[in-house]
């Protein structure tokens, strides 16, 4: 048995080791991409067609950043502000375009959760056993399904979000134009 342990620690610990330097390397790789001027983000996305991979905000893209800031809320009124841009704006790939996103109260960037079994929403239904709505606190803010409590259990009313084909909600991105 010892034999078989040392054996498989030989061959582990150098996987292991691979395997960490591996995820550094992907979790390095958007600061590289951050960096990258406009026009590269652009040239990035014709080439990759589909990055997943969420980026943020390059002052080089200001003016088509503000133009899909435009077509998502078209009612805003103001200017965006640069340091509003910094905190709120993030950028990914889709279908070859390069497209924005503005994070807020209940805007989620991220990869939707389109998991119906939602341990936040059962949780919450256990202290509040018949509520009419399981707040986004509790679902997570990225949850694609409402629910409701019946009993103590949580109960699905209907969807929150409908996602693109990637599984980010469709209408909180939109298309970042080349000048």
């Amino acid at each position: 048995m010892t034999a078989f342990r040392l054996s498989t620690t030989r061959f582990l610990v150098p996987a292991l080791l691979m395997f960490l330097v591996a995820a550094a390397g992907a979790v390095a790789a958007p600061a590289t991409a951050k960096a990258a001027p406009a026009q590269d983000l652009h040239k990035l996305c014709r080439q990759v067609k589909n990055d997943d991979t969420v980026r943020p905000y390059s002052h080089e893209l200001y003016d088509g950043t503000v133009k899909a800031f435009k077509k998502l809320f078209p009612d805003a009124n103001g200017t965006l502000q640069e340091s509003e841009l910094q905190t709120q704006a993030s950028y990914r790939c889709m279908n070859g375009k390069l497209l924005a996103c503005f994070v807020g109260a209940n805007l989620p960037c991220a990869k939707m959760n389109a998991q119906r079994d939602n341990p936040g929403a059962d949780e919450f239904c256990k202290t509040s056993p018949n509520e009419d709505v399981v707040p986004a606190f509790a679902t997570g803010h990225d949850a694609v399904y409402a629910y409701k409590c019946r009993n103590g259990k949580a109960v699905v009313t209907g969807s929150t979000w409908a996602l693109d084909k990637r599984g980010f909600a469709k209408k909180l991105w939109a298309v970042v134009p080349e000048r």
